[in-house]
């Protein structure tokens, strides 16, 4: 089940098929009985309506997902065999009905003429009719019954923000690890084979969230797989060839490619030529393709006082990445693990016991790595136990909430979409075992834990994932309610991650990928108490599998004889560091 769940393509598959409120899923049940469409739909929008998002942003929310797809099944089932007895009675009243309606078209005056006939008319517009309405409202209140699971409030469903949330984390991962996006559609990821073949339907949907949320880029990729999908599929879809060349045509119309949005326009109307905004947008797209052939003209000529080919030199020149833009390189960089750090840090790496900080540390040490020096990355092998990972998972799930971070103009912790994850906090007294944590943390770090942070325990989502970010506050006022900053940061490892997931530091050029039952410590301010750019870092977007991991943030307070100031004041501000030099792959 966890392996099923970690593949990002399987939630989205049962987030579609869950999720959709699209009057046209549901006509599976009524292909023959149109009347019971619009009850079905309303149900269906009500729950949505009554569904709390954010499904999406952990895993551990998805898994009782399958008990509302087996309830699903279930009632499908029983369902479908009670439908099918009264359609074969329906179906029976529809063909006496069509062969009496030939007969009358034959030769209507004499159809009519005959007593009987018309009688019988007569008999099927009324009884036998309010017999047909009558059976249609029995299936359509039976659909009611099993679907408004008003018996099951131990079910969960998604809403289509879960269904957009998986949406965007596919395009995350895609981006982030290079996926080609035919691969995904086929359920292969790196080249392995982990999941079922998307449909038509499926990349349909997937391209529809992407344009709504004005991903035009990664709609018109999702929509292209899901036209050539559809050809070779023999399937019925609640939408047309006409419905994917328009989202085709417009999408590539909003990148600004408008001869291309022209050309799939065309091809629109060869196949439906009365589409309306089609014949509408042709004149619009000539004309813009004719504006910008006329400025490109005169250009040419010199009529607009700018140098033409000075300008197409500079539109061929590759443009210089933002800050931004570098950091997120080198951040997708290192989570697909193709760079190393630097070889002069590497050499000074080392392993060995930690017997200091505490006496009982001689009698039990702990297997440290160094995994950076200066900043000091030290991974601690073997801290957490399966049982007390199990235990703090089970404290933490039930208030689970949606991850949050601090917004630097409220203070306040708000939900932000660069971080997809859900947490809960555990106190000490709450459990020996968070106490006993909170004590190895004591033991680890050598600091006092009287001002630290409750434990957080966090399960990322469907591509779950946290962008690059400080730990340390750089407003004064951030924690009022702690006794100065972050001073140190330990982060539990209590999952291996299948794919994805790694801790990467941006500055260092550094990938940590997780480890069960490892802590991954580091200090995130200076001795003067200034923050340490250096130790700028991210969560990686989970690929496969489910990352979860607990954490302890220290504050300042009580540290002050135990992290002494030192006679050089270090300032917050970006220090030169060996480079990172990428790996070679043989």
């Amino acid at each position: 089940m966890c392996i099923y769940y970690g593949l990002p393509i399987n939630y989205y598959l049962i987030s579609l098929k869950v999720a959709t409120n699209e009057n046209e899923k549901i006509k599976m049940f009524s292909k023959t009985i149109i009347c019971s469409v619009p009850i079905w739909c309303l149900f269906v929008l009500n729950l949505l309506a009554q569904s709390k998002a954010e499904i999406f942003t952990a895993i551990s929310e998805v898994e009782p997902l399958l008990e509302t797809h087996k309830r699903i099944i279930e009632d499908l089932d029983d369902y479908i065999t009670k439908e099918e007895n009264r359609l074969s009675v329906l179906k029976r009243h529809l063909e006496i009905y069509k062969r009496e309606h030939d007969k009358a078209m034959e030769d209507i005056p004499n159809y009519l003429g005959n007593p009987i006939n018309a009688f019988t008319l007569i008999k099927r517009l009324t009884t036998d009719l309010d017999f047909i309405e009558q059976s249609i409202e029995v299936g359509t209140e039976y659909i009611k019954n099993i679907t408004v699971l008003n018996n099951y409030a131990d079910v969960k469903y998604p809403t289509l923000e879960d269904l957009t949330g998986a949406a965007q984390a596919l395009t995350r991962l895609q981006e982030t690890y290079h996926l080609d996006v035919a691969d995904l559609a086929e359920g292969r990821l790196n080249g392995v084979l982990y999941s079922s073949t998307m449909s038509a339907g499926d990349c349909f949907e997937l391209g529809k969230a992407l344009y709504n949320e004005k991903d035009y880029t990664n709609c018109l990729a999702w929509m292209t797989i899901a036209l050539q999908k559809f050809n070779e599929e023999n399937n019925s879809y609640p939408f047309s060839e006409v419905d994917i060349l328009e989202y085709i045509s417009f999408a590539h119309y909003l990148l600004g490619d408008v001869r291309q949005a022209l050309e799939w326009t065309k091809k629109l109307i060869a196949i439906e030529p009365t589409h309306e905004r089609a014949l509408g947008n042709i004149p619009h797209y000539q004309a813009t393709i004719a504006a910008q052939e006329e400025k490109r003209k005169k250009r040419l000529r010199g009529d607009t006082g700018e140098d033409f080919l000075e300008e197409e030199e500079d539109d061929q020149q590759p443009k210089e990445l933002s800050s931004y833009g570098k950091e997120r390189k080198m951040y997708e960089t290192l989570c697909r693990g193709e760079m190393d750090i630097s070889p002069k840090i590497a050499k000074e790496l080392t392993c060995r016991y930690l017997t200091e900080n505490h006496p009982f540390l001689r009698l039990a040490p702990i297997k440290m790595e160094y995994k950076y020096r200066d900043p000091d990355i030290v991974l601690f092998h073997e801290v957490l136990s399966d049982s007390e990972i199990e235990h703090l998972k089970e404290l933490a799930q039930p208030r689970f909430r949606r991850a949050t971070v601090h917004d630097p103009k409220t203070g306040k912790l708000v939900p932000a979409h660069y971080r997809i994850s859900k947490s809960g906090w555990l106190r000490d007294d709450e459990s020996p075992v968070v106490a006993r944590v909170s004590r190895r943390v004591r033991d680890i770090t050598g600091l006092d834990l009287a001002t630290a942070e409750e434990l957080q325990v966090v399960n990322y989502g469907i591509g779950g994932h946290y962008e690059p970010h400080f730990d340390f506050a750089r407003q004064e006022t951030a924690f009022t309610e702690h006794q100065g900053n972050r001073i140190a940061t330990v982060l539990f490892y209590m999952s291996d991650v299948a794919q994805g997931g790694a801790t990467v530091f941006t500055e260092l050029g550094l990938s940590l990928f997780p480890v069960r039952g490892a802590a991954a410590v580091w200090l995130n301010l200076h001795a003067s108490g200034e923050g340490d750019l250096a130790t700028r870092h991210a969560a990686c977007p989970v690929l496969r599998g489910s990352k979860w991991v607990c954490n302890k943030w220290i504050h300042q307070g009580g540290q002050e004889l135990i992290k002494p100031c030192n006679l050089e004041y270090q300032r917050e501000e970006t220090r030169p560091l060996p480079k990172p030099v990428y790996k070679t792959f043989r």
